[in-house]
């Protein structure tokens, strides 16, 4: 099982502790560092404020040598098909081909209103993403010399060169996930690399496995080439009260996240995460709401991921 650090910094958080924690999960061993990509908080004050997500891994890229990068999950509303494209292919070559992308329909609408982004109805930001997957994968699987056009009801691109391209090849691999039942596994499956789903049951996580493995079989795809990840809240601690502290430092009830993420000592953070992995999971992504306690990191390090790897 691939273990990933996954971070919100829209709660409040400078580049520099960003980066501080990425150093830490590379050196401690960890597969991956992604990072949600939204630009207000959702509790507290917030402060110092948001980062950027894009412009965090572009020095991420640099600023490491070994970790998978990527958003969980990139809003379609926060930017343009044809410069997101830009972006990640640019980000990609900064970091000798370790990002993924992941792209959803974007939910927050609070975030939109505090920063003048426009929030359409849901069908308009589902119909803005599918065209939006279209526009990415088409940019970047165009030859070089060639050029790419595409014409929909909310984008249109004429003649485009389709550069830069990303340093992997075919392209970065692109995440989708949700619990959406129907149209969302249909997407993932024309256009996902992986599907995740975060914070949700075991139970819940599993059927939306199959939801996902029926709508790459009825799309003609091999549903084993759908690589499945789930992302849990994790709360580790060696001892009683370290997990007291841990889970009043990120303001969550102990039993709470008992039940619904990964808490606990290092082996039942383990269990937590191998349920996951006997429904289907192949990742998971612990996700680290206090971005200071890196020794939270380490202690996962050294005594949960030898259980998992």
């Amino acid at each position: 099982m691939l273990v990933r650090v996954f971070v919100e910094p829209q709660q409040g958080a400078t580049y520099d502790q960003i980066a501080a924690a990425a150093a830490v999960a590379e050196e401690c061993g960890f597969d991956g560092f992604f990072r949600s990509d939204h630009y207000l908080t959702m509790g507290g004050d917030g402060l110092p404020g948001p980062t950027d997500a894009w412009v965090t891994l572009a020095g991420l890229a640099r600023d490491t040598r070994r970790l998978r990068l990527g958003t969980l999950v990139t809003s379609a509303t926060f930017r343009l098909p044809g410069p997101l494209a830009i972006s990640v292919a640019q980000v990609d070559a900064m970091s000798g081909g370790r990002v993924e992308l992941g792209l959803g329909a974007g939910w927050y609408d609070e975030e939109h209103r505090a920063y003048g982004i426009p929030f359409p109805p849901m069908k308009e930001r589902f119909d803005r993403l599918e065209e939006q997957l279209e526009i990415v994968t088409g940019l970047w699987s165009t030859p070089p010399g060639e050029r790419f056009s595409f014409e929909g009801s909310h984008y249109s691109l004429v003649d485009s060169p389709a550069l830069p391209k990303p340093h992997q090849s075919p392209r970065p691999p692109i995440i989708m996930g949700g619990a959406g039942p129907v149209r969302t596994p249909r997407l993932a499956a024309r256009f996902a690399d992986e599907f995740n789903v975060p914070f949700h049951s075991v139970k819940d996580t599993e059927a939306q496995f199959q939801r996902v493995r029926r709508a790459c079989t009825d799309a003609g795809r091999d549903p084993a080439t759908m690589r499945l990840s789930a992302a849990v809240v994790v709360c580790c601690g060696a001892s009683d009260d370290d997990l007291a502290r841990r889970s009043a430092s990120i303001g969550r009830d102990l039993e709470e996240l008992r039940a619904h993420g990964a808490a606990g000592s290092p082996s039942q953070v383990a269990d937590a995460c191998r349920a996951f992995a006997d429904v289907g999971a192949e990742t998971v992504y612990l996700q680290v709401l206090d971005l200071d306690d890196l020794d939270h990191i380490r202690l996962i390090a050294a005594e949960v991921l030898p259980a998992l790897i």
